[in-house]
């Protein structure tokens, strides 16, 4: 939205004023703003093209017949396009925008579709990879899912080993693991009525938020090499966390009021409980606020240090894109959930190309 803003607002003939009035032919130049119109478009029906694509995947893996999960293929791409929006970035795209929508998937499996037995069957068969196919699936939901999950790791592995020129798959596997571990943990306070401590919901609750499976991956994809060192390093790790907080306290305070009625676990009901009635919601979102606060100064501080930094530059601001994103979705509601809230900048971004002749009769 914003180089759609700029360019909209751009004037080729604009003129400055200091001493004496001037027009820089290098910075406002009618070229320059055709050239970022054809581009802009030209982006925009590259973006389509792989909606449709998607849309495709998710019937032929039989995505919409899960009923009780929220297919948003549209707004999980609007969170790629606002990040990875050139042409060449279309393989990190289309591993973000697939594992976004799984991600909504399991969460909603975990939250809502299933029982515990589906639950540790996914699990299982995840964690076994390679099943006979005379596999009891225990139910179409966990079938669907768990095949759909292997095809999209064994593909973004694919696509990352012409990136990388090394096997990635044993640690997207494992990505995908944790996640499905940390959501059955809650699956199972939710069910024996557990309120654990705040640090161990917060340890598990970063990890469960998902973004794993959607940022990790495409770290692949963007373009740096990175190996076994760099991604076991504490800088990586650290990025992640830092991240991963910062979403889950921002999505805990937008749907606070749906998961207290609900019976869910929340970082803001977390806050009032240890405030033993000295604290109110309103003074435990402000906490909160002031929290996410202090992690994105630590994550903005680590993406910007050189120093030590093993972690290369163009992975390390894809941490903080994704933190931009979570903002903006985040903003006012649960975007995610709630995407009407944010159909215009779909449609500004997804669907409404800048038409140069109205422009300029502007």
């Amino acid at each position: 939205m914003v180089n759609k803003a700029y360019l909209t607002m751009y004037k080729e003939d604009n003129v400055e004023v200091a001493k004496t009035s001037y027009c820089c032919p290098n910075i406002s130049n009618e070229v320059f703003k055709n050239l970022g119109v054809i581009d802009f478009n030209m982006c925009q029906s590259l973006h389509q093209e792989e909606i449709k694509q998607l849309e495709r995947w998710e019937r032929e893996f039989r995505l919409d017949r899960l009923k009780f999960t929220r297919l948003k293929v549209v707004t999980c791409a609007l969170s790629a396009a606002a990040t990875l929006f050139t042409p060449e970035l279309s393989d990190a795209r289309i591993s973000w925008i697939k594992h976004s929508v799984l991600a909504y998937v399991v969460d909603d499996f975990f939250d809502v579709g299933s029982s515990q037995q589906e639950q540790e069957k996914l699990i299982h068969l995840l964690d076994k990879w390679d099943i006979d196919e005379d596999t009891e699936f225990c139910s179409e939901a966990v079938e669907i899912i768990f095949l759909v999950l292997r095809d999209t790791i064994s593909e973004s592995a694919d696509m990352a080993l012409k990136w990388q020129g090394r096997c990635v798959k044993a640690h997207l596997i494992q990505i995908w693991m944790d996640v499905l571990t940390t959501m059955g943990r809650e699956a199972e306070w939710g069910r024996d009525k557990v309120v654990p401590p705040m640090d161990e919901y917060m340890e598990n609750g970063y990890v469960s938020f998902a973004l794993g499976p959607i940022v990790l991956p495409t770290l692949y994809l963007v373009g740096p090499k990175l190996s076994e060192e760099i991604v076991a390093s504490p800088e990586y790790h650290g990025l992640f966390k830092l991240m991963s907080t910062c979403g889950r306290l921002l999505n805990d305070i937008q749907t606070y009021e749906r998961e207290a009625t609900e019976g869910k676990l929340n970082a803001v009901q977390f806050h009032i409980i240890r405030g033993g009635g000295t604290i109110n919601e309103e003074d435990s979102i402000k906490e909160l606020r002031e929290i996410i606060g202090e992690n994105r100064k630590k994550l903005l501080r680590m993406i910007l240090e050189t120093k030590d930094s093993v972690v290369p530059r163009a992975c390390k601001d894809l941490f903080w894109d994704m933190s931009q994103v979570l903002h903006l979705f985040y903003s006012k509601v649960d975007g995610f959930s709630s995407p009407n809230e944010l159909l215009t900048a779909i449609n500004e971004v997804m669907y409404m190309p800048i038409d140069c002749n109205e422009m300029k009769r502007e």
